[in-house]
């Protein structure tokens, strides 16, 4: 009887998505951690929009986004594919790099368009510029794009005001490097960009991107990764000073209104019904920012760590009247974004080799993942020692063990960086459900059935790493001052001249 009603839902679900293809909002939040959001436990964290899609969404206690930091992080959930097979990797990109995401490899943006989908992507792209615009979002899938080509913190510390708004931002002020471009597809709107109004111009860009898809009945994919909570923080007058956790929670409130005013125009616009709204996170939380960088609740470490902390994301699925309200345990990817979205339209995958597995029946029946497994890369994955950690179902394995200078100031010694590199052999295991908190590894000796837990691990470990090509690092190819973005591009002395 449970299959017939199964397969019933799945027929209508299809069925109505191929009459009428629905829409798709993918929401992609920056150094959030697991703790963050109202609706995943924070006592003060002012999230109301994104608690009401929780409320009336499907929510995610075990997704993973697949590297600690963001280039890598944004290129496999755009891929459906691990960061070592397109070379996004290792740490990110700058804003003179000389590479960026390989254009040979296909975006979820790309496997859309051929069915006739507006795109369009918001925010923090950091994927790369090139010369030309080469990596822009423009040249991979979308039709549209506005916002800050790489992190809104690579730029000299006088481009970004804090709040309040007359102080400064804190930290290393690279006078050397250009301001902070605002690009309207692959043309430098604004230099620097007046962070104060920058998500009211998302908010109008997303309004009139759906707003226009709507009136033509063109089913459209809308990208929205924002730059918040990202270190240093910012907000406009519509959330500065009005949260309950200073400048951090200033800027998740903005975000979340943001979001508030996306859900609004879709519900305007009478095509509620037929989107998918999906919200996750790049990476962990910035520790060595205290108060200022998140919170990963009880998971341990953060950004930059191979650690619970630094690779489980919250994670929301909304969609009236489709997606019921509940809460799964079952495990999830960004990965699974891409095939999950290109089942629903109808669309072809990428012949390509894909990490990612289709979550419908996640998402629809609160049943069974396809993942049998979540590989964990280091910011700096090589050949030579190949996946840091793996989980398999309950049990997670770590084989490589190393803290980074984004999870200082915390207490726990294995986080920071004086926790140097460090092998296990045997790898240290941990029952996450016993245990989220990684704090006490299984014993081979004392529980004997552990063993054969260990085996499996192995066993995974070996097929995954069989079918593992490394593409060549787009990181390492180098930088060049010559591809900052400058809207005066033949004006002199750069940088200081880069101002429109």
């Amino acid at each position: 009887m449970t299959f017939i009603l199964l397969t019933s839902f799945l027929s209508f679900v299809l069925c109505s998505t191929s009459a009428s293809p629905p829409n798709f909002v993918l929401l992609f939040a920056d150094d959030l951690g697991f703790g963050d959001l109202g609706c995943f436990g924070h006592p003060s964290s002012l999230t109301p929009n994104l608690d009401r899609l929780a409320a009336g969404g499907l929510r995610f206690t075990d997704f993973y986004c697949t590297s600690p930091v963001c280039s890598p992080s944004r290129a496999s959930l755009l891929t459906g594919r691990y960061q070592t097979r397109s070379g996004v990797f290792p740490g990110v990109l700058y804003p003179g790099s000389i590479g960026g995401l390989p254009l040979n490899e296909t975006t979820i943006a790309e496997v859309l368009k051929p069915l006739g989908y507006a795109t369009a992507a918001m925010g923090k792209w950091h994927l790369g510029l090139g010369a030309n615009g080469t990596f822009l979002p423009t040249r991979q899938g979308f039709d549209q794009y506005l916002g800050i080509p790489y992190s809104h913190d690579m730029g000299p510390c006088h481009n970004l005001t804090c709040f309040p708004p007359d102080v400064k931002c804190f930290g290393f002020c690279d006078l050397g490097t250009v301001t902070v471009p605002l690009m309207h597809n692959e043309v430098i709107k604004q230099q620097p960009v007046d962070f104060l109004d920058l998500e009211r111009a998302y908010s109008d860009f997303a309004t009139n991107f759906i707003i226009s898809s709507a009136s033509k009945k063109q089913p459209f994919f809308l990208y929205y990764p924002s730059h918040h909570t990202h270190y240093p923080q910012y907000a406009g007058p519509g959330a500065a000073g009005r949260s309950l956790r200073g400048p951090f929670g200033d800027a998740l409130m903005e975000m979340d209104n943001t979001i508030g005013n996306l859900m609004a125009t879709l519900e305007k616009t009478g095509v509620i019904n037929n989107t998918l709204v999906f919200f996750t996170a790049d990476n962990g939380p910035e520790l060595m920012r205290r108060a200022r960088g998140g919170s990963a609740g009880l998971l341990k470490c953060g950004k930059g760590t191979t650690y619970e902390g630094g690779m489980r994301e919250p994670a929301i699925a909304y969609w009236p009247g489709i997606i019921k309200s509940g809460v799964t345990h079952e495990i999830a990817s960004t990965l699974d974004v891409l095939p999950t979205f290109a089942a629903l339209a109808g669309a072809k995958l990428p012949p390509v080799f894909l990490d990612g597995v289709d979550m419908r029946d996640i998402l629809f029946n609160q049943g069974k993942s396809k993942r049998e497994a979540m590989m964990f890369y280091p910011i700096d994955p090589t050949e030579k020692y190949g996946l840091f950690a793996i989980r398999l179902g309950k049990y997670k394995a770590h084989f490589y063990t190393q803290g980074a200078s984004h999870s200082s100031s915390t207490p726990d010694p294995d986080c920071p960086a004086t926790a140097s590199f460090k092998p296990h052999d045997p790898p240290l295991i941990f029952n996450l459900e016993d245990d989220p908190s990684e704090n006490y590894p299984l014993s081979l000796t004392d529980q004997p059935h552990i063993q054969a837990v260990l085996e499996e691990i192995l066993k995974v470990k070996a097929d995954f790493e069989a079918t593992m090509v490394f593409g060549q690092s787009q990181v390492s190819k180098g930088t060049d001052p010559a591809l900052e973005p400058c809207c005066n591009p033949e004006c002199s002395p750069k940088p200081s001249c880069c101002r429109c």
